[in-house]
């Protein structure tokens, strides 16, 4: 095996949460408690947490100050001021309206501006989005370019929307069935893939040729602009601020959840320039989330989100993010693991299908992955297929399962070493070569949006 470079953190450790070993026996009674779902296993129960990088970043130590700096006036608090200031010096937008957290973020945006039988176009929704939209009874419509769905091809963007789709589906729907176009950066769906600055441009044209609004999924917004930096070489010189600027200056607003690129534990935002939908928004976000200059956060959680977003932005961190995951990416690639190419921002995605080639679509070999994962190691990840994405469809509700059946490593921000990662490397390997035995699995429970947090399962 030719040797991978191993990537120095660009920081110290001040605090350490020990890791407590679990044995094999009680994690496999663990994973009959919960159903064998992932998502129902004690935090303490895993040894390496890779189920998602939303809001399982380590702070700062000046993000740790500023939350003693914390002004929990109900309204007016100092803190939402230095976040408005942080958010219009990156974004350009002029209101910010912070929310808990991303996903609250979406469901006020499209409650104030999706109607039942509208549609929503995306590269790739992700799972909270699909389900906010499909919730009020409109359409989430992916238009993702189709290099995303070759998990071999070397494509630098693969997150980038198909703008000739895109335009027709704005002819055959009507521009009065679209209330807004979204886009994902980066595209977590698709393997963490990013969107050049020429297809931004594009999908701006397009937007403003038919008067729809254009909004961002800009939640990796930083991670996106230093893929921009590194791959499109009109911006090599360009700083990873002033891509971030421009991308969004093509936009109409954004949803962040500040617990991705903001480095923070809980916290988001709808940041847009419309004055009417703002005032809507904000109407609807009294109601559910609190007085809009707090959004459902402590004073403490809006300021470390304000100093999160300029930490988000440092080059030397970004430089260390992305090579921690193609560390990881190149250890199971060498070693033969089917992963999706070439590495993205914040995951590692393994290739379930390729990974378990004796368990069928219909037995959900992402979600089989995942449990024998934590079952031998401890591991937990997360599923990107057919129990998080399929759809049942037509009278006989025939399943109808998604273009790519994936495992998300999801690395957390300043959190795990180098040898943390050689770990599940390792472990994954081993696991390669033992893959005959993994057994695929029936869904006996589940909800009918977002199953795949409760869904319970059984083993076949």
């Amino acid at each position: 095996m030719a040797d991978i470079k191993v990537p120095m953190e660009p920081f110290r450790i001040k605090v350490v949460e020990p890791i407590r070993p679990v044995a094999r026996r009680e994690r496999e009674v663990l994973l009959g408690q919960s159903g064998f779902n992932i998502f129902g296993i004690p935090a303490e129960k895993v040894t390496i947490d890779l189920l998602t990088d939303s809001g399982t970043s380590a702070m700062s130590d000046d993000q740790w100050a500023g939350i003693m700096s914390g002004d929990e006036s109900y309204a007016g608090s100092r803190n939402f001021f230095h976040l408005e200031d942080s958010v219009r010096s990156i974004f350009g937008f002029r209101h910010v309206i912070p929310t808990h957290q991303g996903r609250a973020a979406e469901r006020i945006l499209f409650g104030s501006a999706v109607k039942k039988g509208d549609s929503v176009p995306n590269n790739i929704h992700f799972d909270t989005t699909r389900a906010n939209v499909e919730i009020l009874g409109a359409r989430a419509e992916n238009l993702v370019a189709a290099e995303a769905y070759d998990p071999d091809s070397s494509h630098p963007f693969k997150g980038d929307m198909d703008v000739e789709k895109l335009k027709k589906f704005i002819d055959r729907r009507g521009v009065e069935r679209i209330p807004l176009v979204m886009m994902t950066v980066t595209n977590n769906s698709g393997g963490g893939q990013p969107v050049s600055l020429k297809n931004i441009k594009q999908v701006s044209e397009v937007c403003a040729h038919h008067g729809i609004p254009f909004f961002f999924d800009a939640c990796r917004f930083a991670e996106n602009a230093f893929f921009i930096k590194k791959r499109e070489k009109a911006y090599a010189k360009k700083s990873v601020l002033e891509i971030a600027q421009e991308m969004f200056s093509y936009a109409d607003g954004a949803t962040m959840s500040g617990k991705k690129d903001a480095l923070v534990n809980i916290g988001g935002f709808i940041t847009l320039d419309d004055d009417a939908l703002a005032e809507k928004i904000k109407n609807l976000l009294i109601i559910s989330e609190g007085f809009p200059t707090y959004g459902g956060l402590a004073g403490r959680d809006l300021e470390a989100m304000a100093r999160g977003l300029k930490e988000g932005l440092d080059e030397d961190y970004l430089e260390h993010r992305t090579a921690q995951v193609a560390y990881l990416g190149a250890l199971l690639d060498q070693a033969g693991v089917p992963v999706f190419k070439p590495f993205g921002g914040h995951a590692v995605y393994i290739l379930a299908d390729r990974f378990l080639p004796h368990i069928p679509r219909a037995q959900y070999p992402g979600w089989a992955l995942t449990v024998a994962l934590y079952r031998e190691f401890g591991i937990r990840a997360v599923e990107i297929g057919g129990v998080m994405f399929g759809q049942k469809t037509g009278k006989g509700k025939a399943e109808v399962y998604p273009e790519l059946e994936m495992v998300r490593l999801a690395i957390p921000r300043r959190v795990y070493t180098a040898s943390h990662l050689r770990f599940v490397a390792d472990s994954l390997i081993e696991l390669h070569k033992n893959r005959d035995k993994v057994r695929g699995l029936r869904i006996v429970r589940e909800s009918p949006f977002l199953r795949h947090f409760t869904a319970q399962l059984e083993e076949i």
